[in-house]
């Protein structure tokens, strides 16, 4: 591929990425694989270029641009080099004519900057973020492990913690292959150890995705105990069993839930749970940095869904508690409505229950809670807060 037509593919991706960011359609990593797929002439080099686009410019603009072009264009004003390859050529863009400006700047989609917790750092918010492992103490411990990642970095205060430099190919290493470290953002492993899991207990992950912090939670249990990871889709959780299965943590349950109906399938589980971990459906406006067209699918009509979502959650979550019990609430979200007004409105609606500091080497206390950001923290962006119910 020229270096024009290079740029015409982006265009086009963008083309792509926009309409499904618009009408709820698959991620911009799917489209482009698929892009690829069905053109094998492209070599690696050109595949990798094209990719720069595509993210340079969805990182670029904060919202959703009306075409991949403006959105190309708006990138080539700020590159000169990129500007000259809107030549005409070829498999290349038309020329830009002087009224074409392209997609305007920015970091936050307007509506939602407001609504941002105070202490978020705009800008960090699109920095590229490293790569996170997690040792899997079910089969090793960290000083075993590290020797194999010759540019890791401990974190403090995570014990169980290694940092890796961005794209670092984690999944061609022999302890990933041999289960002894999993991929983990810092923030979501200190969620994980906010649990205070012990060996034991019954825990439940009730959304539990395809298990992340539900095998950091086993870990910690030690295989001993029981652990719940429940969720309503079923390709998701169906993506635990063999991440369990490498990890040694084949003694997790998994529990499909009927969305609207969740209590019949936890009703056997009522008043029995030690700790129940409420990962909620959110914004995701604290992966930005790993999906940065993620800004163009939200809407504030989507937002008011999840909050309501976030809110009916807790409530059938609540009763799953024994006395003592503790409610860990968490979401990969800045806004104050899905964290700290979440957590506020939960107990206004629940007598007997109590908020617990936690103790963290990162975040900062924000309401009940902690938030962790990546400009402050170095992690995705989080809030958690930690519930007892009063025996």
């Amino acid at each position: 591929m020229t270096p024009a037509a290079r740029v015409q593919a982006a265009i086009e991706l963008l083309d792509a990425i926009i309409a499904s960011a618009r009408d709820g359609g698959p991620a911009a990593d799917t489209l482009i694989a698929r892009y690829f797929k069905e053109r094998r002439y492209a070599g690696s080099r050109d595949r990798r270029a094209v990719r720069d686009h595509v993210y340079d410019a969805v990182r670029r603009a904060a919202e959703r641009p009306e075409s991949g072009r403006a959105a190309m264009i708006g990138l080539a004003r700020e590159r000169a080099e990129l500007s000259a390859l809107f030549d005409g050529s070829a498999h290349g863009p038309e020329a830009i004519d002087e009224g074409e400006t392209g997609a305007p700047a920015g970091v936050v989609p307007g509506w939602i900057e407001p609504l941002l917790a105070a202490p978020v750092e705009r800008e960090a918010l699109l920095g590229r973020a490293p790569v996170d492992l997690r040792v899997n103490r079910l089969k090793a411990e960290p000083d075993e492990v590290a020797p194999a990642y010759a540019d890791a970095v401990r974190l403090p205060g995570l014990p169980d913690a290694l940092r890796l430099p961005e794209g670092a190919p984690v999944e061609q290493s022999e302890p990933w292959k041999q289960g002894l470290v999993e991929v983990q953002d810092a923030g979501s492993q200190l969620i994980s150890a906010a649990c205070l899991v012990a060996p034991g207990m019954t825990v439940i992950d009730l959304c539990a995705g395809a298990g992340g912090k539900t095998l950091a939670l086993a870990a910690a249990m030690a295989g001993k105990g029981r652990v719940i990871a429940a969720d309503t889709i079923r390709s998701r959780l169906a993506r635990l069993d063999p991440r369990a299965e490498r990890a040694g943590a084949t003694f997790i349950e998994t529990l499909l839930l009927d969305q609207g109906h969740e209590t019949r399938a936890l009703e056997s589980l009522a008043g029995r749970a030690d700790v129940v971990l409420v990962d909620a459906p959110c914004s995701g406006t604290g992966t930005w940095r790993r999906n940065p067209e993620a800004r163009w699918r939200l809407t504030p009509a989507r937002l008011d869904r999840l909050v309501a979502e976030q809110a009916r959650i807790l409530d059938f979550a609540a009763p799953l508690l024994a006395p003592g019990g503790a409610l860990v609430y968490a979401t990969c979200a800045l806004t104050d409505r899905e964290g700290r007004d979440q957590v506020r409105a939960f107990l206004a609606r629940h007598d007997g229950w109590t908020v617990e500091r936690i103790e963290a080497p990162m975040g900062r206390a924000h309401g009940d809670g902690l938030l962790l950001t990546p400009g402050h923290d170095g992690t995705d962006g989080f809030y958690f807060a930690r519930l007892r119910r009063v025996a």
